[in-house]
C-alpha cells in the first residue's frame, strides 16, 4: 500500500539552499518512519523496475544507498549478473568526484565515516561517466519539472556535467516523494532527472530529451504527474 505523498511547504522567500535544507529534513523524518523490513521489500521491486528501465544500457552509472535511502544494492547485483558495467562513486579526499566499478556487494567497503560504501580497484577519472548509458541518481524527492532534491552535496548534479549529451538520469524515490503540489527549489547547478524509479514502476517526465528517443516506447506516455492534470 503506497502511503499519502509527502506534504511539502511552500518555500516562496527562502533562499534556494535554506528552503532544500528545510525539505530535506521533513523527508529524512519520513524516510525514517519506514521499518527496515518494509525497505528490503521495496528494494527488490526497485531493482525489478530498474533494470527494465535500463534495459538498454551496457554501462549504467549509480549509487550505493546508505541510511533510509531507497536501497539500490538488489539492483547493483542484478545489473552486474546480467553483464552490465556498473559505475559507483568513489568520494575520495575533498568530496573528489571520482568512480570505482561495482563487483559484489562483499567489495564495497566505508572509508571514511558518514560516506556510502564504495568499490575497491582502480580508481576512475570522474569523465568516466561518459561511458555510461544511463544514469541512476539518488534523491530525496522530485517534481513534475524533474527538479531533484539531493542528500546537499551536489557530487551528481557536478559529475553529470560528464556525461554524453543525451544520457537519460533516473532519479530513485518512493511514490509518495513524487512531489505534484509545489515546485522544488532550483539552484544553478541542478540537473533535472528524465525519468523516475518508485517501488511500483517507472515512467519518462514529460519534456524530457530521454522521451524523445526511441526508448520512450517502452513506457506510457502518460506520468502519475499527467494522470492528475488530466483529473483536475
Amino acid at each position: 500500500m503506497q502511503r499519502p505523498q509527502i506534504s511539502l511547504p511552500r518555500t516562496d522567500g527562502y533562499e534556494a539552499e535554506d528552503a532544500k535544507q528545510m525539505l530535506r529534513q521533513l523527508v529524512r523524518t519520513a524516510r525514517a518512519h519506514r521499518s527496515e523490513r518494509a525497505r528490503l521489500l521495496a528494494g527488490a521491486r526497485f531493482a525489478e523496475h530498474g533494470l527494465e528501465a535500463v534495459s538498454h544500457a551496457r554501462c549504467v552509472a549509480a549509487y550505493v544507498s546508505q541510511g533510509n535511502e531507497p536501497r539500490s544494492y538488489d539492483l547493483l547485483e542484478a545489473l552486474h549478473r546480467r553483464g552490465v558495467r556498473v559505475l559507483l562513486p568513489v568520494l575520495g579526499p575533498g568530496l573528489a568526484r571520482t568512480w570505482g566499478v561495482y563487483t559484489s556487494a562483499a567489495d564495497l567497503q566505508v572509508r571514511a565515516p558518514g560516506r556510502p560504501p564504495e568499490p575497491g580497484g582502480e580508481v576512475l577519472p570522474a569523465e568516466t561517466i561518459s561511458q555510461a548509458d544511463a544514469v541512476v541518481a539518488p534523491a530525496l524527492a522530485i517534481d513534475a519539472a524533474g527538479t531533484r532534491l539531493g542528500q546537499g552535496g551536489g557530487w551528481y548534479d557536478r559529475v553529470l556535467k560528464h556525461a554524453r549529451p543525451g544520457t537519460p538520469v533516473f532519479g530513485m524515490v518512493y511514490g509518495e516523494e513524487l512531489i505534484r503540489d509545489v515546485f522544488l527549489p532550483v539552484a544553478e547547478h541542478d540537473v533535472p532527472v528524465d525519468a523516475v524509479i518508485t517501488p511500483d514502476h517507472w515512467f519518462l517526465l514529460e519534456g524530457s530529451d530521454f522521451q524523445a528517443q526511441s526508448l520512450g516506447e517502452q513506457a506510457e506516455a502518460l506520468t502519475p504527474f499527467a494522470d492528475e492534470r488530466t483529473e483536475s
